[in-house]
């Protein structure tokens, strides 16, 4: 592992593949940490012929915690700059998830000098009604987890939960790797106030629309057909603002990535990455 810096934060990311001619950066939705891009699938990456990074945003995991500090969506993207700049990369393919998909649209936006493609995923363009959600799922982003400090087996039962809600109705994950992911993501690392500061960053940034119509990039954009916290008008309405996006919609994915979906997002991935090279050679 490795720190990249941006101003005053610290960005901790890694890398896989660091033979392969081209990046591609991903980046994490809200509150997760780097772990949700898991090892195989960035070892399946490589195996496509592409660099991988992923790395922790700002306020999770092993990256700087910033207490009483707000922040911007445009910081988190310039966390995502920093990363290229330590890793030694111009240019990159952007993937990202839910918030990480919003934060890869800030990059394209606003250093379109970086970013060979794009894929959104599971993710929206903060225009109203793009983020919208069932009551359910709008539940385990408004509900407290119980504190582990004093019932630890309520919190893993909370994160289970939270997981089968918002997850691939398709593609459902096994008891034991939704409870061996919540107790391993708590041991690396716990920072819910860290949470809500993100999630008052994505609130904040409000419609990106008319920027993203700006946009000259290869893009995909893949959503869940059965994504409940971001319901699949989010994705309609992403690909339908950027000229050229092509929208893939998954039957039975919700809003997670089970390892039963890994190819699929790796190919729209590289997608995107395979037509901003042939642009680039054409």
């Amino acid at each position: 592992m490795a720190q990249a810096t941006n101003g005053s934060v610290q960005i901790e990311y890694e890398s896989f593949g660091d033979d392969q001619p081209q990046t591609v950066l991903l980046v994490n939705g809200l509150g997760s940490q780097m772990t949700r891009w898991p090892i195989p699938f960035c070892e399946l990456l490589v195996a496509r012929g592409y660099r991988a990074l992923r790395y922790d945003n700002r306020d999770v995991g092993l990256s700087s915690w910033l207490d009483g500090q707000a922040y911007t969506v445009s910081d988190m993207a310039r966390d995502g700059i920093a990363v290229l700049d330590a890793a030694g990369v111009s240019k990159a393919h952007v993937a990202g998830v839910s918030m990480g998909g919003m934060i890869v649209q800030k990059l394209a936006i606003e250093h379109p000098d970086r970013v060979l493609s794009m894929t959104s995923i599971m993710s929206a363009t903060g225009a109203p009604g793009s983020l919208d959600s069932t009551p359910e799922a709008a539940a385990v982003l408004n509900v407290a987890p119980p504190d582990p400090r004093d019932d630890f087996e309520a919190f893993v039962a909370h994160g289970i939960r939270n997981a089968r809600t918002i997850g691939s109705p398709g593609y459902p994950w096994s008891e034991d790797a939704l409870r061996e992911r919540t107790i391993a993501e708590y041991a690396r690392a716990f920072n819910p106030a860290g949470v809500a500061r993100q999630r008052a960053a994505l609130m904040a940034d409000g419609d990106r629309t008319a920027e993203l119509a700006k946009l000259t990039i290869p893009v995909v954009v893949l959503h869940g057909a059965q994504d409940p916290l971001i319901k699949p008008k989010g994705g309609e309405m992403t690909a339908a603002a950027i000229p050229g996006a092509e929208l893939r919609m998954i039957e039975g994915m919700g809003h997670d990535l089970p390892p039963a979906l890994y190819a699929v997002f790796i190919d729209a991935i590289v997608a995107a990455a395979e037509r901003a090279k042939a642009r680039a050679d054409g």
